[in-house]
C-alpha cells in the first residue's frame, strides 16, 4: 500500500514498519508522507487499538538521508521537508491511540525524534539512540527540545544534544528515556505482549489519559482537576464503563468495545 513503510494489522495492533533497509530507513519526503498516511489509516480503523512504530532490518531510522540532501534543494522544498517531520511528530503525540516506538536498532536524528514523540519507547539490546544534529551543523526537530529535558532533566538533555553521544537501551532506561531494554531474541515477542496488554484497555479512557498527560507540564493543578472531572463524567456515560463495572462484579476480564 505504501512505498516506504509496511503496514499490517494483527489482533487490534497496527504495525507501521519503516521500510528502506538499504538506507537504514533514512528519511526522505516520501517516508514522512507514508508514515502520516499510515497513522491516519490506523485512526480510521476502529479495530486498531494500539500502534507499533518500528524499522525493517538492522535500524529503526538513522535520520535524514544525507545522500538526498547533498543533491541540493530549493529553500521552499527544504522547509516543506522539515515541516513534514514536525507534522509526523505532532501526529504521534496527538494520535488518539497509544503508540509504541520499538527501537530495533539505530535511532538517530529524526529517527530518535520520532521515537521520542511516541507514548512508549522500548529498545532492543542492540539498539542505539542519539541526536547528532549539532555536530553536523544542522538543528533539532520534532519538539525534542521540549520533550527531552522533561524526561531526563536539563543537564542530561544538554549532554545528549550538545555532544551527540549515542546511548544504548540500558542507559536509555536508566535515565528515563526508554521503558525497557529487551534482549534481541525476545524483542518482537515482548513488544507484542506490551501492545496486546494496552489493546485490552478501555479506548476512551486511554485516549483521555494520553491527552491529559501530553499537556500536563503546561497546565496548572486546577486545570488538571477540571480535565479529569470532565473525563470521568464522559467515561461514566459509555458502555465501556458499565462493562468495567460488570466485569469487576463478576470477577472476569472486561471486554471493551470503544462504545
Amino acid at each position: 500500500m505504501y512505498e516506504t513503510v509496511a503496514y499490517e494489522i494483527q489482533d487490534s495492533i497496527a504495525e507501521i514498519r519503516l521500510n528502506r533497509p538499504h538506507r537504514l530507513n533514512a528519511v526522505v519526503q516520501q517516508l514522512y508522507d507514508d508514515v502520516m498516511a499510515a497513522l491516519d489509516q490506523s485512526e480510521r480503523d476502529n479495530d486498531v487499538r494500539v500502534i507499533v512504530l518500528t524499522g525493517e532490518g538492522r535500524a529503526f531510522c538513522v535520520g535524514a538521508d544525507l545522500k538526498e540532501h547533498k543533491a541540493g534543494r530549493a529553500a521552499f522544498d527544504r522547509r516543506q521537508y522539515l515541516m513534514s517531520e514536525q507534522r509526523v511528530c505532532r501526529r504521534l503525540r496527538s494520535h488518539p491511540k497509544p503508540v509504541i516506538a520499538a527501537v530495533n536498532g539505530y535511532a538517530l536524528g529524526a529517527g530518535a525524534e520520532m521515537a521520542l514523540a511516541c507514548d512508549f519507547m522500548v529498545m532492543a539490546a542492540s539498539g542505539r539512540i542519539g541526536f547528532p544534529e549539532v555536530g553536523l551543523g544542522a538543528f533539532l526537530g520534532g519538539g525534542v527540545t521540549h520533550i527531552l529535558p522533561r524526561l531526563v532533566g536539563l543537564a542530561k538533555a544538554r549532554e545528549l544534544l550538545f555532544l551527540g553521544r549515542q546511548i544504548d537501551g540500558a542507559e536509555a532506561v536508566r535515565i528515563g528515556l526508554a521503558l525497557n531494554c529487551i534482549p534481541n531474541e525476545e524483542f518482537a515477542e515482548r513488544v507484542r505482549t506490551l501492545a496486546s496488554e494496552l489493546s485490552k484497555k478501555a479506548p476512551f479512557s486511554m485516549q483521555l489519559a494520553k491527552e491529559r498527560l501530553a499537556f500536563a507540564a503546561e497546565g496548572t493543578f486546577e486545570a488538571a482537576l477540571t480535565g479529569e472531572l470532565e473525563g470521568m463524567m464522559f467515561c461514566s456515560a459509555t458502555r465501556d464503563w458499565q462493562e468495567g463495572v460488570d466485569a469487576f462484579a463478576e470477577k472476569r476480564a472486561p471486554v471493551f468495545r470503544g462504545e
